[in-house]
């Protein structure tokens, strides 16, 4: 290989059991990982400032070359926990939703689901910064990741992202995959695959490096976030990219 691979993933609790098996892994000596959130991620791969990434999967309409290289995602196939609607009222009551900055697919799903499925005349406020304070009254906001996992414990009202999905196509919805913009060796595909299987394979190792108080990881890891990408992911995934056209 004429020179590392550079690969970007987000640094969401979610993508510890994905990552935990590359530290000394050998694939390690053919790339290059670093962190960043996810709409940042998808804009250095839409760039081509690396060759790989952990990145909304709203971005692929985007790129013009994609290849899906691993056989792992950021996924649901019921409730994800960190993907969310918070509210002070229930949802007929909301009159505007701020949206997360930090990530591309997550605010698409939403603005499906407010279209199509719960069909709320809404008003949709982008924002750049965090606004979780501003969730008050019949202000609503889009909250995903870490920060998602803590609002809960703030709004009454969640209404997870992933579950209406599913309830409105019966099918499971991935919300990142592994995507690089170039082709790459199969040697290099199948090490990446091997290490992200490592974590997945080792949960409790993993919820004992990453203590989150208030939060029951190996729940989280075991039951909202489903990270194998099957046959019925890529449906569901398929199905949110056409909508998305």
């Amino acid at each position: 290989m004429e020179r590392k691979v550079k690969v970007a993933a987000v640094s969401y609790l979610n993508t510890k059991p994905l990552l935990y098996g590359f530290r000394e892994h050998k694939v390690m000596n053919m790339m290059e990982l670093s962190m960043d959130y996810p709409a940042r991620i998808a804009r250095q791969l839409i760039d081509g400032e690396v060759d790989v990434a952990l990145v909304p999967v709203a971005i692929i309409p985007r790129l013009k070359e994609h290849h899906i290289i691993a056989d792992f995602c950021i996924g649901a196939e019921g409730p994800v926990a960190s993907v969310c609607l918070f509210s002070e009222v229930p949802l007929q009551d909301i009159k505007r939703i701020y949206l997360d900055y930090q990530s591309r697919t997550s605010v698409a799903l939403l603005k499906l689901l407010v279209r199509d499925h719960w069909k709320l005349n809404v008003e949709l406020i982008e924002t750049a910064e965090d606004y979780q304070d501003k969730i008050t009254g019949t202000d609503a906001g889009l909250v995903i990741g870490d920060r998602a996992l803590a609002q809960r414990h703030v709004s009454p009202y969640i209404y997870d992202l992933a579950e209406a999905w599913i309830r409105f196509t019966s099918l499971p919805f991935v919300f990142a995959a592994w995507i690089s913009n170039r082709p790459l060796p199969v040697e290099f595909i199948q090490l990446f695959n091997d290490a992200n299987s490592i974590g997945l394979n080792n949960i409790p190792a993993v919820v004992a490096e990453n203590v989150s108080p208030g939060l029951d990881l190996t729940t989280y890891y075991t039951r909202n976030i489903s990270y194998r990408l099957t046959p019925s992911k890529r449906q569901g995934m398929q199905k949110f990219l056409t909508w998305l056209q």
